[in-house]
């Protein structure tokens, strides 16, 4: 099975290695890709028809039906503002289509707090070799397609 995973946000392409925290960088936590989001306030959608497995306000995984997972951060060590300047739009539990707002945030206002806001994206419990057809480096439209996964 062919998992399609969008992108949750607007922005440019970019590879995982770039992002400033070596947990996605090295992609101990799974394969995927980032997205460098344009910034302004905007609505991050899902990336995959799926449930809302974990929700918090600066990160969230959404699990397909056959449990391809995918985890979506927003911003690096964005933790750390208790969800100031996010807002959810779904509860955890809560089934989403594709391109679904699942919360809303301003990368401009995150990055003036001192924090990068890229926004990797994983394909969790995924092996390094899982991920086909990746998006070229590049701008990409929230809901274009980002990569797909082989299951």
């Amino acid at each position: 099975m062919t998992v399609r995973v969008g992108s949750p946000v607007s922005g440019r392409v970019v590879p995982l290695s770039e992002v400033p925290d070596p947990v996605f960088a090295q992609a101990m936590v799974g394969p995927g890709i980032a997205v460098e989001p344009d910034r302004v306030a905007a609505e991050v959608v899902s990336p995959v028809d799926g449930t809302v497995v974990t929700l918090h306000p600066h990160a969230f995984v959404v699990a397909t039906g056959d449990g391809a997972a995918v985890l979506v951060h927003l911003g690096i060590d964005t933790v750390k503002r208790k969800g100031e300047g996010f807002t959810l739009h779904v509860v955890k539990g809560e089934s989403v289509r594709a391109g679904q707002a699942i919360v809303t945030w301003d990368p401009a206002e995150v990055e003036a707090a001192g924090f990068a806001p890229i926004c990797p994206v994983v394909a969790l419990d995924a092996g390094a070799d899982a991920l086909l057809d990746q998006a070229p480096d590049g701008p990409v439209a929230a809901g274009d397609a980002l990569f797909s996964w082989r299951r």
